[in-house]
């Protein structure tokens, strides 16, 4: 059985390896790889034959399953209901059923609640970094970017 482990990247390019056996743990530089596989495989002084993804986000990704809506400011006169995928504290990912003309660049309003004991409920403006398929990647405008209850949601 193969060993994938999962190792963020530091802003400086380099990160921490941590075998998932004798724990020993081996820092590098893997800037080189950014643009290119996000896979490593690797061999621990002890023996142990794993693979490292690294992971390029600068911020965590919370996986999830919420229902919303949004509406497209620029341009205007698109809308519908959404079903949200990921969210960070820097953006968020949603797949939309049925037809649409999202494209990158786009600013969309954002509305959903979240799945926490408060039920609360966010409204957030967001710009469209890529679409494949029907999931929509989006990063938040700059001022809206951080909420405290968006910051306690993730780290429940």
């Amino acid at each position: 059985m193969e060993i994938t482990v999962k190792a963020f990247v530091r802003a400086d390019d380099t990160v921490t390896i941590v075998c998932p056996v004798c724990k020993s743990p081996k820092n590098a530089a893997v800037g080189a790889f950014r643009d290119k596989s996000h896979y490593l495989k690797v061999r621990c002084p002890c023996e142990t034959v794993f693979t490292v993804h690294l992971e390029f986000r600068q911020h965590y990704r919370k996986l999830t399953d919420l229902p919303g809506t949004f509406r497209s400011i620029n341009p205007s006169g698109m809308g519908g209901e959404i079903h949200i995928k990921d969210i960070s504290v820097s953006g968020i990912g949603f797949t939309f059923s049925g037809m649409h003309f999202l494209e990158k660049g786009h600013t969309l309003s954002l509305s959903f609640t979240l799945d926490d004991k408060k039920k609360t409920k966010l409204t957030k403006e967001v710009v469209v970094q890529s679409v494949i398929g029907d999931f929509v990647g989006c990063r938040f405008v700059e001022q809206q970017a951080y909420q405290k209850e968006l910051g306690f949601y993730l780290k429940g």
